[in-house]
This record gives structure tokens, C-alpha cells and sequence, in this order.
């Protein structure tokens, strides 16, 4: 890739971007002026699709003229609304229809699954993470492992990098799996790794996992819409995300799941069940089922029935990843990142340093800058020029340039902010 650090480049590629026209999809953020902010945060909270508000006034609209009748009569039925997601879901992560489902959030979801699949059997107990693992996922495996009766000191694998390196190797996570092969239940990583960006080979660490007769699941917060997938082909056991990220469902919006057929088609697989799971053909019988018979697919894992007001931004969201395709997007993505890579790259300083890893296969759209000397004052700095990322303790700056909506004019002004706060 070539690039130019002129501000009249920027504006050019603006002028001849292919997916320019979907900026004028999105609520722009302003500041306390009304001046427009330089919104490179996508990676923590999406921008909200214009289209969302008339959708959500429509479901309002619903629910005020059918009431409960609105649960089959209103424009998008309620009863079925989790299935206007079924090939959109799929294509997003690549998977085939049924095999993913929108529900819960990504907490719920990652326990929902380990019910599942974390067996433990003999000596095959262990989970394995990775360090700096979103706090979530820690939380939600410690706790797990607990309630089953499993000491989650003593029976979680933790990958680190190397000795002053910053981010994973996948040849060393592939030799810990095979390592603790015969103990190993479960291997948990993340698709992008949420503090350095890192983009993990799920292929690879799929087969690593089934290689030693272990489960692999994957948390995709932070991968879900921001780089491509293939967790059918993959062979992947299951995954979880969030959809307020990259995906722009909207603060704490619904959440998402992959179950690979293999396992959604085997009705007797152990779950935690509800009502909404159950065959949709007996599901109004109610108390007269005194069995739960789930759903084949993924749909059989969910307990409640759907939340349509939180559902609705990510169906106006996906009308637009499906519009402008997944393949653009990401080249959109892997020029944009590397512009910005590209100008920081030019910075005259000492002190900010990218950890997120330089080959664009091995990263999404996000770059963690590790600032020292006074990384909290530098966010500020920029936060007051209107330039939105956002901190990590204890020194880390992020900045996400999202295809969809941002600009290479956008990545050229934060790093012209940058590069004077440095400076300054």
C-alpha cells in the first residue's frame, strides 16, 4: 500500500471511496459547539444507523396500535423477530443459516455455552485463556469453573506473551495446547485480541484445540464486523459477541451466538433451558409440554423471548454490512488502519510506540498506542481537539478508523492532533 501524508491525498481518497455514500448512514457525534467530533472509537461503541429511530418508531407504533397482538400481526412480527437475523447473522461470521442467533449479551451467552460445552471428565478440566483476557471472559470462566466445583486457580491456562513481547504467537499457543493436551476441556480466545488488536488465527488454534480432543470456542466482541470469519469452515465449536462495537446495535444491545450444526443438530447436548428455545411449532402449548424439546441450530439455546426494542438498531445496522458486503469493508479497513499506522509512523517522538501487531492479516481496524511519559494526559489532549478513542490503563491509547462511517481525512486530522500533542 502507498500512501501520502498530504492532507489533500486524504481528500482524495474520500472523493474516490467506494463506500463513502454509507457515512450519511450514521448519527454523526458533535461537540459541546456543535462542531463534528473525529470519531475513531467505533471499537468500544458504534455510531447509531439513521435508520434506527424510524425502525424503533415502528415498533412503538406497534406496540401501541396491536398490543399483544403485535407478537404476530406488526410489521416484523415479534414472535419471529430473532429470525430476520438468520442468513444476516450467518453471513457476518460466516456461518450457515441456523447455526447462529441473537440473544442474551455476550456474558450470558459465553455461560449459556460453557453449560455446554465445558465437560469436565477426568483429568480433562482445564480452560485455557489468554493474559490481559477482557475481564468479562475471566470473570465469567473463574466463575464457572467454581460453581461446577472446579479450583479455577488451579485449573486455568493462561497464555502470555513472550519475555518483552507484547502481543501472542500462534505457534506458541498451538505448543500450550499440545502440552496440556490431556487436561485441556476447553480452549477460550478471543478472535481480536481487546487491549493490543491482535488478530488471532481461529483456524489454527480450531484444530490445535480438536487436535488433543478439546473444545474451541471464541469470543468475537471485538472481531464481529470488523474482520472476516469462517467459523463453519473453521470448524469452530461456538463463539459469542457483542453487538454494540463494530456491529452499532446500540448501548448494552443484544448479543450473539454460533453453535456449529454438528452440535445444534444433537437435540440430547446438555443446556440451560427456557421457553423460547423449544420447537416454535409447540411453543404456545405452554405447561401442556412437560418436556423441553429444543429447536434444532443454535435457536434451541435460547431461553427468552427475543428483546425487540434492542434488536431493532442491529437489524437496521446489518441492512448496511449486508449492503456494502464484508469484502469491501475490510479493504476499506485494511487501507484506513494502515494510513493511520502509516502517520504515526511519521511522528518524530520516542514516545508512542503501536503494539498491535503490523501485517494487516494479523489485525482488524483497531491500533493500541503505548504511550509513556503521561499516556492520560495525552487522551485528554486529544479528547479536547475532538479526537474520540479511548484509554486503557495503564498507558494505552486506542483508536479504531471504522470503514462504514470514517474518513481517511478523519485518520489524517487525529494524527496532525497526535503529532501536536506530542509536540506540545
Amino acid at each position: 500500500m502507498s500512501f501520502d501524508p498530504r492532507e489533500a491525498w486524504a481528500l482524495d481518497q474520500d472523493a474516490h471511496d467506494p463506500l463513502a455514500g454509507y457515512r450519511k448512514e450514521f448519527d454523526y457525534p458533535v461537540g459541546r459547539r456543535g462542531e463534528p467530533l473525529t470519531y475513531l472509537c467505533g471499537n468500544s461503541l458504534g455510531l447509531m444507523p439513521t435508520a434506527t429511530r424510524g425502525m424503533l418508531n415502528q415498533e412503538l407504533d406497534d406496540w401501541s396500535r396491536l398490543a399483544v397482538e403485535g407478537h404476530m400481526e406488526a410489521k416484523r412480527p415479534w414472535f419471529s423477530y430473532h429470525e430476520l437475523f438468520r442468513e444476516s447473522g450467518a453471513r457476518l461470521v460466516g456461518a450457515t443459516p441456523g447455526e447462529v442467533v441473537m440473544m442474551n449479551s455476550l456474558s450470558v451467552n459465553l455461560q449459556l455455552m460453557m453449560v455446554t460445552f465445558y465437560r469436565p471428565a477426568g483429568p480433562r478440566v482445564k480452560v485455557l485463556i489468554e493474559d490481559a483476557a477482557f475481564p468479562s471472559d475471566r470473570y465469567a470462566v473463574m466463575s464457572h469453573l467454581g460453581a461446577r466445583g472446579v479450583d479455577p486457580d488451579a485449573h486455568l491456562i493462561i497464555a502470555t506473551p513472550r519475555p518483552g513481547e507484547l502481543t501472542l504467537r500462534t505457534d506458541d499457543l498451538a505448543a500450550l495446547i499440545e502440552r496440556h493436551g490431556s487436561e485441556l476441556a476447553l480452549v477460550l480466545l478471543p478472535g481480536v485480541q481487546y487491549y493490543t488488536g491482535q488478530r488471532l488465527d481461529l483456524e489454527r488454534l480450531t484444530q490445535a484445540a480438536h487436535g488433543v480432543g478439546a473444545i474451541a470456542g471464541f469470543d468475537l466482541a471485538h472481531a464481529a464486523g470488523n474482520v472476516p470469519l469462517a467459523l463453519h469452515d473453521w470448524n469452530a465449536d461456538f463463539a459469542v459477541w457483542c453487538s454494540y462495537k463494530y456491529l452499532n446495535g446500540g448501548p448494552g444491545a443484544v448479543g450473539g451466538c454460533f453453535v456449529h450444526e454438528r452440535h445444534g443438530l444433537d437435540l440430547t447436548i446438555p443446556r440451560f433451558a427456557g421457553w423460547w428455545g423449544n420447537d416454535p411449532g409447540s411453543r404456545f402449548r405452554l405447561h401442556l409440554n412437560e418436556r423441553f424439546v429444543p429447536r434444532e441450530g443454535a435457536d434451541g439455546w435460547q431461553i427468552s423471548n427475543p428483546p425487540v426494542f434492542s434488536m431493532t438498531p442491529l437489524l437496521a445496522s446489518l441492512r448496511l454490512f449486508d449492503g456494502a458486503g464484508m469484502e469491501a469493508i475490510r479493504a476499506k479497513s485494511v487501507r484506513l488502519t494502515g494510513y493511520l499506522e502509516y502517520l504515526i509512523g511519521r511522528l518524530a517522538t520516542d514516545r508512542l510506540r503501536i503494539i498491535t501487531p503490523s501485517d494487516p492479516d494479523a489485525r482488524g481496524c483497531q491500533l493500541s498506542l503505548l504511550v509513556s511519559g503521561g499516556a492520560r494526559s495525552t487522551f485528554d489532549q486529544l479528547r479536547a481537539r475532538g479526537v474520540v478513542g479511548d484509554f486503557r490503563q495503564p498507558d494505552v491509547i486506542r483508536l479504531s478508523p471504522a470503514p462504514l462511517y470514517n474518513t481517511f481525512h478523519e485518520v489524517w486530522r487525529a494524527a496532525h492532533h497526535l503529532s501536536e500533542v506530542l509536540a506540545g
